[in-house]
């Protein structure tokens, strides 16, 4: 295993890593820091904890987004039009659109007999 110190918020950090990934891990590293520093330009010297919270939660809002965005990238690229996996979708979505019509109708009936008369009156 390999060690690399790091520096965070001013403050010196020694990791261990995988051997070869030293360069990796200070350019997390750094990225995190820009994030500090980000926080603390905009909300001022709020307190070393609060910053460290906040840019890591700003961190893993910005990995969820891509995540997302590249599922939704993969998703599209592996069910081109007319491909199988293209029909398999229709069909999930009718049984999908099937279920939802029988529970609106379930809805619209428990909502008739909600409103028939006497049936306040329990």
């Amino acid at each position: 295993m390999a060690q690399v110190t790091v520096t965070i918020a001013g403050q010196n950090y020694r990791i261990t890593c995988a051997e070869g990934d030293e360069a990796h891990v200070q350019r997390l590293a750094a990225a995190y820091d820009s994030k500090i520093d980000e926080m603390r330009a905009a909300f001022g010297d709020i307190g070393d904890l609060r910053l460290h919270v906040m840019a890591a939660m700003i961190q893993a809002d910005e990995l969820y987004e891509a995540q997302r965005r590249l599922a939704a990238i993969e998703l599209a690229q592996a069910a081109p039009v007319g491909s199988p996996g293209d029909e398999r979708s229709r069909m999930i979505e009718a049984r999908l659109a099937e279920g939802v019509n029988r529970a609106a109708e379930r809805i619209e009936q428990l909502a008739r007999s909600l409103n028939a008369p006497g049936a306040a009156e329990g």
